[in-house]
């Protein structure tokens, strides 16, 4: 698996700006994920951009507005970006709705990341990706889904406060109307939470409210929140579903415990705390203050931290 965050992809556009003609009149996106590239790279050229929809009807953003015609003695080298190619069928799609456009306009095709043996769908390349690959910005959308793993609280849902998290009538009223975080657009296979089983219905309520699709909904079988904390097993529980080959990915909202669920499964998770992807745990090192990683060998920082709070104490 190859995952691409929004920094990745500014990075790649910037250190390989070069590979593009300064000439184009006007960079043109393909919704949506193109939209993205197609504005950093309008910013950094100081060129105008639209997408290929207003593009084909004639429109372009220009100075803060919207309406200016466009016309060939205005703008005639053109070129169009998608963020990806995968199997080229947006850039196909993207050539048919240009069929009939002024001839005199010259038209090149870009995408940032495509698939060793997919060079040739486009005139310009940033980076040479191969698949399965996911991207920060479209992750919630990707149509492999149904075989991933949600955590809840911090994922779909805010985490509640320590207020709510009473287990009593607070906590009951934060399931029932928690506001919605991420939802996926996708269908989710499995969704692996420390929730207790108790809480089952409202929970489904909830899903079902804020139109989350999923196959199965997995909850901590124990009593109450005292038994919970003592079993103190939020990520080997979580991990315990997810070893299994059906699924490839994690969605956790706590980056202690992505670190953990992935040295326990050895697969890739997902982090919400701060959108990136944890590969190997043993390569990050965990700020418990600040909930930033940085790379170096997370052993040395958890017995450093240990020192620490000995002193302190």
């Amino acid at each position: 698996m190859y995952f691409r965050n929004i920094a990745d992809l500014n990075q790649i556009i910037l250190k390989r700006l070069s590979i593009l003609p300064r000439d184009f009149d006007l960079i043109v996106g393909i919704p949506r994920s193109g939209m993205l590239p197609a504005n950093l790279l309008a910013l950094y050229l100081n060129k105008p951009y639209t997408d290929i929809h207003s593009f084909v009807n004639g429109h372009v953003y220009k100075a803060g507005e919207r309406g200016q015609f466009i016309t060939v003695k205005e703008f005639k080298k053109i070129l169009i970006v998608d963020d990806s190619v995968s199997s080229g069928s947006a850039i196909k799609k993207a050539k048919e709705l240009l069929v009939g456009i002024d001839p005199d306009f010259e038209i090149s095709f870009c995408a940032v990341y495509v698939p060793p043996g997919k060079e040739s769908v486009v005139d310009y390349v940033f980076e040479i990706v191969p698949l399965p690959r996911y991207f920060q910005w479209n992750i919630f959308n990707h149509t492999s889904l149904d075989k991933a793993c949600f955590d809840i609280d911090g994922v779909l849902c805010v985490d509640p406060t320590p207020e709510q998290n009473d287990d009593g009538p607070i906590y009951l009223d934060f399931i029932k109307n928690a506001a919605p975080l991420y939802i996926p657009g996708s269908l989710i296979g499995t969704l692996v939470t420390s929730r207790l089983e108790k809480y089952r219905t409202e929970t489904e309520n909830w899903l079902k409210q804020h139109n989350v699709k999923y196959k199965k909904l997995i909850m901590l079988d124990l009593p109450d929140m005292y038994a919970r904390q003592r079993a103190n097993n939020h990520a080997e529980h979580k991990a315990s579903v997810y070893k299994e080959n059906e699924y490839n990915l994690f969605f956790e909202s706590s980056l202690r415990q992505a670190l953990e669920i992935n040295q326990l499964t050895g697969k890739p998770v997902f982090c919400t705390e701060n959108f990136e992807m944890v590969f190997n745990a043993q390569s990050f090192v965990y700020n418990v203050k600040s909930g930033k990683h940085f790379p170096a060998l997370r052993k040395l920082a958890l017995k450093l931290r240990d020192k620490f709070r000995a002193i302190k104490n």
